[in-house]
């Protein structure tokens, strides 16, 4: 399944039809685990997840923000540079935590390649430990009075 990837930044027009769109399909949903969309081309009813919908809103609030979005399928395959281009590091660096075992990978041919739902978990372990050492940071400062 390839990536459904939008690099086009959404215009003034996009953005106030995105905050309108996005309000109006987060009341309908509710708490519901399916709805019904009935498309203005036809009588035709689509029934949709409601997994889909929520999915669809926070699309619209990242446009309404102005950003562009990017959609990646949690088992897509992704080459070391698009996994450190994820992180925000540098390929060789990826490359290490790879090879130190910090993030699971497998070899096409003899490449290495990464799951985007393993990336993703590593990222998440890394923001907690992140966290984690920032409120003990900010507990030592206001132990020792440092005035933030």
């Amino acid at each position: 399944m390839p990536a459904l990837v939008s690099y086009q930044v959404p215009t003034q027009e996009d953005t106030e039809l995105a905050v309108e769109s996005s309000r109006l399909l987060a009341a309908c949903i509710g708490k519901g685990e399916s709805a019904c969309l009935r498309l203005h081309n036809g009588n035709e009813l689509l029934q949709v997840p409601v997994k889909a919908i929520r999915l669809l809103v926070d699309i619209l609030d990242a446009m309404a923000r102005g950003d562009a979005v990017s959609l990646i399928p949690i088992h897509k395959e992704l080459t070391t540079q698009e996994a450190a281009n994820i992180l925000n590091v540098s390929r060789p660096y990826l490359v290490k935590l790879i090879e130190a075992g910090e993030i699971p990978f497998h070899k096409n041919g003899v490449r290495r390649r990464v799951f985007f739902k393993d990336l993703m978990e590593y990222k998440q372990k890394r923001d907690q430990a992140s966290m984690l050492l920032l409120d003990e940071l900010t507990a030592e400062a206001q132990e020792f009075e440092m005035g933030y």
